[in-house]
């Protein structure tokens, strides 16, 4: 029996095998080390093939991975293909242009926006490689970004599901419109993800020929199954692997075709499924029953589903087909699609929000003139991947005057914009719009107090999982002291500017490798109960003797530059999840302790408030306000105590 050969029928960018956290950080490390790697003399002349080995090593050496490969070379090549992909990287795994753009960048901190897009300046940079980045699948070109822009330029939104199942699946102008046609379908409730999902793969010689001959072959065998299967695994001698679609297609027609009570047998099989398509199989027979009740109603505990309706073999064999090969396509498809998203959040170009995918307000608005026009390059290769170019040479299309971008803009928000000035502000508004939008959702006073409880326990991987994982663990408590001292600000001030951070474009943080400065400087305006002035937030998940040695220095001199360089009030609040007592001493005796500035100025005296996340606790669980909390810094401040006793009845006493 001849086989019918697989062929691929969705895109993805980079590999599953390097599916990273902290994307932005880890391409720059990575980057770095790949520059070092090659500038060294014994290597600066070698090929890629015969380095492999070495990189991997290297990369171990500078604790960029853990762990032992028992293929370094294959795990070289994993780390470093969607690089290439996305025009970091030659083929020979040497820096193109772009990825020295981006590593000086990275070396010098510098991510400031410098567009007319309002984006970062390393998204901008990622925008056009995305842009530029084509994929080949079933000897076709199809380029991710450019097809996203048209399916939403078409929907406007995408759901969640549909950006995970159909728009991977858009190879060729051919699919783009089945998918197109299947999205609508989906939306009217018309189909559902199994059968929307065959809708668009039966379209495809290969499975039209393969379900041809399922169903005028008469004996159905094991080697039937792994052909109509197209199981690459099993045609390398594992045939284990689909032997149990065999046997659970024998179940199923003795269930509903012969009538037998298999129900317990067909449970115990779909349980040995190996891989993701276990789970689908178990739910769609079965729904939530367990063996137990299986065994007690038999036949009643199946669920109605497509084999209920079959009345011969031949319906019950196009139904066995369409679900086989749609749990496969969908479990390969959810498993792209946390890999396709991070490589697309690089561009700060999109919003994965609410269960939804649809572009940033300036970036639609950009992508709303150019869209048409550039759907005609999303089949065709790019020639201008590794090279630094500017936007209107990857396509003449985006040579879009400001003007345009504007009136586009002023259509899309039904408000009147004409300049940068207007744009920036309209940006700057809407941002603040999702951001208090996000604290509402995810950031009310009791889940801080959890995420404030989850810090101090290093509870690390519940954090990333509730906020993001683009960001180190000390990111993340930064951003979470800035979301804390915004509330306890009543929601004033410009915090995204005050947090030093780099944000995506869902308003969560992402940590580069360059670092530099996070402290969160707060500003405030005089009103009744203070004058005009800064906060120095200072965070740190340092503890016990290492907090004294990392942080005296950096705190004290932060806040004396800063008040030398900005000639205004300011004082510091030190946040740490566990305050050392000696730490307390050294920061209360700053009051009387002059320093002496860079610009040989002398500041006499510092106010450095410590004030441990137990007390934060404290603020969010009474709903302390900043103005009642100047007052009592402030009285702290000028209190007369002595040092031992300061810090417990100075700050903590009056915070009860």
């Amino acid at each position: 029996m001849t086989d019918i050969s697989f062929k691929s029928y969705c895109w993805s960018i980079g590999t599953t095998s390097y599916r990273t956290k902290q994307m932005n950080l880890s391409i720059e490390l990575q980057i770095k080390l790949m520059s070092e790697f090659r500038n060294m003399a014994q290597n600066k002349h070698k090929s890629w093939r015969s380095l492999q080995a070495d990189y991997y090593n290297y990369l171990h050496e500078n604790k960029f991975l853990t762990g032992q490969a028992p293929r370094p070379e294959k795990d070289a090549r994993e780390k470093t293909s969607g690089l290439v992909d996305i025009g970091l990287l030659t083929a020979d795994r040497k820096l193109s242009a772009v990825g020295q753009v981006l590593l000086e960048m990275s070396a010098a901190s510098k991510f400031e926006s410098d567009n007319m897009l309002e984006l970062a300046s390393d998204s901008y940079l990622y925008m056009k490689q995305l842009l530029k980045t084509s994929i080949t699948v079933d000897n076709k070109v199809v380029r991710p970004f450019i097809v996203l822009t048209y399916l939403l330029s078409v929907f406007g939104k995408l759901s969640k599901d549909e950006f995970t199942y159909f728009v991977p699946m858009c190879i060729d102008p051919e699919s783009v419109k089945r998918v197109i046609n299947t999205i609508q379908a989906f939306r009217k409730g018309s189909l559902d993800i199994t059968t929307a999902l065959y809708d668009v793969i039966i379209g495809m010689d290969n499975y039209k020929n393969a379900l041809n001959l399922f169903l005028k072959t008469e004996t159905v065998t094991e080697e039937l199954i792994r052909i109509i299967g197209f199981n690459r695994k099993s045609s390398s001698g594992k045939k284990a692997y689909d032997s149990i679609f065999f046997s659970i297609y024998d179940c199923l027609i003795d269930i509903y075709i012969n009538k037998k009570d298999k129900s317990l047998e067909l449970f115990d099989l779909v349980n040995a499924i190996r891989g993701n398509t276990r789970s689908m199989w178990k739910k769609y027979l079965f729904g939530k029953s367990q063996r137990l009740h299986i065994a007690k109603r038999g036949q009643k505990a199946l669920t109605i589903n497509v084999f209920s309706s079959s009345s011969s073999i031949s319906e019950l064999k196009k139904s066995f087909f369409m679900v086989m090969h749609s749990f496969k396509v969908q479990a390969t498809l959810k498993d792209y699609a946390d890999l396709n998203k991070r490589y697309l959040k690089l561009s700060d170009c999109f919003l994965f929000r609410d269960s939804q995918v649809e572009f940033d307000i300036v970036p639609k608005a950009f992508f709303n003139l150019a869209a048409t026009e550039l759907y005609k390059q999303a089949f065709e290769h790019s020639d201008s991947l590794t090279e630094n170019i500017k936007l209107g040479e990857i396509s003449p299309v985006f040579e879009i005057a400001k003007k345009d971008l504007y009136k586009e803009l002023s259509k899309e928000l039904g408000v009147t914009v004409e300049s940068a000035t207007e744009a920036h502000k309209i940006v700057y508004d809407e941002r603040y719009a999702r951001f208090n939008a996000l604290i509402d959702a995810k950031f009310n006073a009791n889940k801080l107090i959890e995420l404030l409880e989850q810090f101090e326990k290093r509870e690390d991987s519940k954090i990333s999982n509730y906020i993001t994982d683009n960001a180190d663990i000390p990111t993340l408590f930064e951003y979470v002291l800035g979301v804390t001292w915004y509330k306890i600000s009543e929601r004033r001030g410009d915090v995204l500017s005050y947090m030093k951070l780099s944000l995506d474009a869902d308003l969560l943080p992402k940590t580069h490798a360059g670092g530099g400065t996070a402290d969160i400087v707060y500003k405030y305006n005089t009103t009744s109960v203070y004058p005009e002035h800064s906060v120095l937030i200072e965070a740190t998940l340092s503890e016990k003797s290492g907090q004294r040695i990392m942080e005296i220095e950096p705190v004290t001199r932060h806040l004396g530059e800063y008040i030398a360089n900005e000639k205004t009030e300011a004082y510091s609040v030190f946040i740490p999840t566990y305050l050392n007592p000696n730490i307390v001493t050294d920061f209360r005796m700053r009051k009387d302790y002059p320093y002496l500035a860079n610009n040989d100025e002398y500041v006499n005296g510092m106010k450095i408030i410590p004030l441990q996340t137990s007390e934060i606790k404290t603020i969010l669980d009474k709903d302390i306000t900043y103005d009642k909390l100047y007052s009592l810094f402030e009285n702290a401040y000028k209190s007369k105590l002595g040092v031992k006793e300061w810090y417990e009845k100075a700050i903590v006493s009056m915070l009860q």
